[in-house]
């Protein structure tokens, strides 16, 4: 029988996806995956925080729990409390009901939905990303039907922001256009500006016309402080103007594999705030229809009680403080072996990942000799280390930066 399909072509090779199935079909034993951006403990296994196994004996408990279908804007109370985590008890817009949230698939999701309805319903259909940035965001956002194209955010050479060259990419955009803003953490490079600078950023932003778009993945996770991670948004937000918000709980409740997440959007009136909850029901009905119960009511059953709530902000805390405690181990590491180079970046970036400034030809004779496994870029995840594993890393970079130009 003839294929149908037989003019199917080849996938196209994904960077990142082929460090992960490399790593996985290496029998080494000692293999280390710094790749994947999925928090580690100290014995190299996936977290379970406590407060969501309680959560989930509470809610495995509640008989009137059911497994109905949630609206199409997702479970009320969870969207409630997300914006809230975000925006703050105090937020203006949050009292004045100018705020939308729509429950969505983590923070992957709630970007293409955020992308689709401005592909449907902005007037400037350019979209501004970092670069370097996330490597999903070009892909999501050219599928939405969005033009992207980059402003200077990292600076190879000092291993830093490029603030100079941020601000005059950003005051060269076109009035309108949509810009990518990582709130914290910023993925790769673990570089976030200061709360000068994000002010900066948003005078140029409003003066420009230009609309943010909040990739907000990591809150807590950064500093370990929920509401110091959320600044830079509340920022935006408090000067009334409009702004989008993908927000995820995958890092900071582990909650990876629930796809939670929402999307909220800041408008200027009540009035607004309805059309663009009209118009997003119709953007997500064709989608998915609607968005999974579980992870919201976990998430949902955390932020409703007090108690729970601060045993979370503890739990992350644990977390954050792990991995700034790996970056300080491995900065200790690399120069008490004598590696070549400043190395200080490593304790000066943020977040779950660190640029590491090795180029691919080390990246790749890492993974051949050493069995450890990053992304091409030289980007690993702190979160993926142990204090284990620091000397079998420190001992790679050093014989890479040695021997390999």
């Amino acid at each position: 029988m003839s294929s149908i399909l037989s003019n199917v072509l080849l996938a196209p090779e994904d960077p990142v996806l082929s460090v992960i199935f490399a790593c996985r079909d290496d029998p080494c034993p000692i293999k280390l995956n710094l790749s994947a951006g999925a928090y580690r403990n100290e014995e190299g296994k996936p977290l379970v925080l406590e407060v969501v196994r309680r959560a989930e004996q509470q809610l495995a408990n509640d008989m009137s729990c059911d497994k109905g279908y949630l609206p199409i804007d997702g479970l009320a109370d969870f969207n409630k409390l997300g914006a809230k985590l975000i925006l703050g008890d105090d937020s203006h817009a949050l009292k004045e009901n100018r705020v939308v949230t729509f429950q969505c698939l983590s923070g992957t999701g709630s970007l293409r939905v955020g992308a689709e309805f401005l592909a449907k319903h902005h007037q400037q259909s350019v979209i501004y990303v970092p670069n370097p940035t996330w490597g999903n965001h070009p892909s999501i956002f050219t599928l939405a039907g969005l033009s992207v194209e980059y402003f200077r955010y990292y600076d190879p050479q000092t291993r830093g922001l490029d603030f100079e060259g941020m601000l005059e990419d950003l005051g060269a955009a076109p009035s309108g256009a949509i810009v990518v803003l990582q709130a914290c953490a910023h993925n790769p490079t673990g570089t976030d500006p200061t709360l000068e600078q994000w002010e900066q950023i948003r005078q140029i932003v409003r003066s420009k016309g230009l609309l943010p778009f909040f990739d907000n993945a990591y809150q807590g996770f950064a500093s370990g402080s929920l509401d110091s991670d959320a600044q830079s948004v509340r920022m935006f937000v408090a000067d009334g103007g409009e702004c989008l918000i993908a927000q995820s709980f995958a890092k900071n409740m582990g909650l990876y594999g629930e796809r939670i997440g929402a999307l909220t959007i800041v408008c200027t009136s009540e009035d607004v705030a309805r059309k663009v909850h009209g118009q997003l029901l119709l953007v997500v009905r064709p989608m998915y229809l609607t968005p999974p119960i579980h992870g919201a009511s976990i998430v949902t059953t955390i932020l409703k009680n007090s108690d729970m709530y601060k045993d979370w902000t503890i739990e992350l805390k644990g977390m954050a403080d792990r991995i700034i405690s790996m970056r300080q181990q491995l900065y200790e590491a690399i120069q008490a072996r004598g590696t070549p180079g400043d190395w200080s970046h490593i304790i000066k970036q943020i977040g779950m990942f660190s640029f590491t400034g090795l180029n691919e030809k080390q990246v790749r004779w890492m993974a051949k000799e050493y069995h450890i496994y990053m992304t091409y870029d030289g980007r690993i995840s702190m979160a993926g280390l142990s204090s284990k594993t620091v000397p079998q890393l420190a001992d790679a970079i050093h014989a890479a930066i040695t021997c390999i130009p």
